[in-house]
């Protein structure tokens, strides 16, 4: 087989390139780590978003595996080292969808500002109560922006248009950066630094070994009191037992987050009691508080990526990279450079 699908990925692109090549679509193979090895053991190349975990023990399972095609910008669910030893071939489009986030997290700002998902509730049941959905401005607000990389970027000059002081942690950073200058943003040399003067911080940071619950309850603890706090990166950079009692104990005034360590997370909504809970889910009961609960958080999907120009981007970069992989051509969009070719 040419290609093999292990997700629920479904694009134009990708048909275009199962009229070229064989293609094997398994929706749900990530779901089987057993399986996954059994298909990889005749596959050249192979597709993948965010669940499917390329670990050294499946890459191992797979002898003719060239190359991975990342629909995506994280990379913590592949093992790169052991792919480049192994000559497989990484290629994510990393820019396709850096504006969707970006947008994504500037709405975000304003809905916790503005109160929008509150007043939105409370006018649909019913209420008018424009005093209760009193928000605040985000002009003259500092804005933390922690990780500093095409989306961050991105952020900070949209920010800056709303008239935001910008503090910045990213420690692969430099003073003389151009964007910093462009934004009349102000680095920091740590982290704790650019969140004690945070009235909202956004985080943008990879989830690496050095990453991995970098926001915790010590750094909640150094943010303002009544700050806000979004993540549209990755689940795992934050510990969400410590977000959780930041903003139970009204040490933090909101949030929003597009992704979580576990996804799609334990659900514990009283909805589901009424609808139904997916296979996913686990029983709730009224003592199992959560962020469902807080009317003060946004909980999305996992949808930073998800708009028609950046999917589209992101499916023809890769489908057009697994082609020239097939065909024996280098990718454009390598993140890896494999030690051995196949």
């Amino acid at each position: 087989m040419d290609i093999l699908i292990t997700e629920d990925l479904q694009a134009p692109a990708i048909d275009v390139l199962a009229a070229k090549f064989s293609v094997v679509r398994e929706p749900a193979l990530w779901k089987d780590a057993a399986k996954l090895k059994a298909a990889l053991a005749d596959a050249r190349t192979v597709m993948v978003r965010n669940q499917t975990q390329l670990t050294a023990d499946v890459l191992a399972a797979a002898p003719k595996l060239i190359g991975i095609g990342r629909v995506g910008v994280g990379l913590d669910n592949i093992d790169l080292k052991t792919a480049t030893e192994r000559g497989i071939t990484v290629t994510a489009p990393l820019d396709a969808n850096a504006v969707s986030v970006a947008e994504l997290t500037l709405g975000l700002l304003l809905a916790l500002a503005r109160k929008i998902p509150q007043a939105d509730r409370s006018t649909k049941a019913g209420g008018w109560d424009r005093r209760g959905c009193t928000g605040i401005e985000l002009a003259g607000k500092t804005l933390a922006i922690c990780g500093f990389g095409r989306i961050g970027r991105l952020v900070a000059k949209r920010a800056a248009v709303f008239g935001m002081r910008l503090v910045v942690f990213d420690p692969f950073v430099k003073p003389g950066d151009v964007t910093l200058a462009e934004t009349g943003a102000t680095l920091c040399t740590k982290l704790e630094e650019a969140l004690a003067q945070a009235d909202f911080v956004t985080t943008h940071s990879p989830l690496t070994p050095e990453t991995k619950r970098m926001f915790n309850e010590r750094t909640f603890a150094t943010m303002k009191r009544g700050a806000f706090f979004v993540n549209t990166s990755r689940g795992g950079v934050v510990d969400e037992t410590a977000l959780l009692a930041a903003l139970q104990g009204g040490h933090l005034a909101g949030a929003a987050l597009d992704v979580r360590e576990i996804e799609p997370p334990k659900v514990r909504c009283p909805a589901f009691r009424r609808t139904g809970a997916p296979e996913h889910a686990e029983a709730w009961t009224p003592n199992e508080a959560g962020f469902e609960d807080l009317d003060n958080v946004i909980l999305l999907p996992h949808v930073g990526s998800f708009t028609y120009e950046a999917q589209t981007r992101t499916f023809e970069a890769v489908c057009a990279d697994l082609e020239r992989l097939l065909r024996g051509e280098s990718a454009m969009n390598a993140v890896n450079r494999p030690v051995t070719s196949r």
